[in-house]
């Protein structure tokens, strides 16, 4: 599904370069649930621009499920990110004027889907979440973990292959970031590829496969037994 080969993300800042990512090689397969940890700097938050669309390599290939991403204009990374790559964020980032249906159909409007369909496939995704019965209310009438579910919603409302979630659980409280990680644990059971970026170890060791990024390299790539 996800292919990084000899990816390279290099910044120039004066005469110095630097190397955010420096030669990474990252495969992950179809329905696998995969953590990306490591600390501020560490280049995790550039594999996951990349991963996501949201930037490219600067040398390197990457495939996402056979199609290669590397070199395509914004244009083209816009309609894979909105065609096949769902985003969970730290701070939801809903939009506060919209109520909670309109913001799932958000995505689904950009793909030019009638208002029927989009309405339809966003109460499916709320519906998944639980959170359907609240369709009409907005985001500032939520708690925190209500409007991660949202968020959750919207990013699985055009059935994309592969979820990206980025420090999902991180301005949550324990209890609540503990139904939001079981959630996805739920949503990786039924064949999603999720690769979710951390720096928590705790709940790196909740998930199948980890990956640990440090001074833009790979320095580890494991499974727990049970899962290998």
């Amino acid at each position: 599904m996800i292919q990084l080969t000899d990816v390279y993300k290099i910044y120039s800042d004066g005469d110095n370069e630097i190397h955010a990512l420096d030669g990474i090689s990252l495969h992950i397969g179809k329905g696998e649930f995969v953590a990306i940890v490591g600390s501020s700097g560490s280049g995790k938050s550039t594999c996951m621009n990349i991963i996501g669309c949201l930037d490219v390599p600067t040398s390197g290939t990457y495939l996402l499920d056979g199609t290669d991403v590397s070199t395509m204009h914004e244009k083209e990374l816009a309609h894979i990110r909105n065609q096949r790559l769902g985003f969970v964020f730290q701070q939801y980032n809903l939009i506060p004027k919209l109520n909670i249906l309109e913001n799932v159909e958000l995505p689904l409007l950009y793909r030019g889907l009638p208002a029927s369909q989009r309405r339809k496939m966003a109460m499916e995704a709320l519906d998944r979440v639980g959170i359907a019965d609240r369709f009409k209310k907005y985001p500032a009438q939520l708690s925190g973990g209500q409007q991660q579910r949202v968020s959750i919603a919207r990013a699985l409302a055009g059935r994309p292959p592969v979820i990206l979630a980025d420090e999902p659980t991180g301005a949550l409280d324990s209890k609540t970031g503990r139904d939001v990680l079981d959630f996805m644990k739920t949503l990786h059971h039924d064949g999603t590829t999720i690769v979710l970026i951390t720096h928590d170890n705790t709940i790196a060791a909740e998930i199948p496969r980890v990956v640990r990024i440090h001074d833009g390299l790979i320095t580890e790539d494991s499974r727990r037994e049970e899962d290998a």
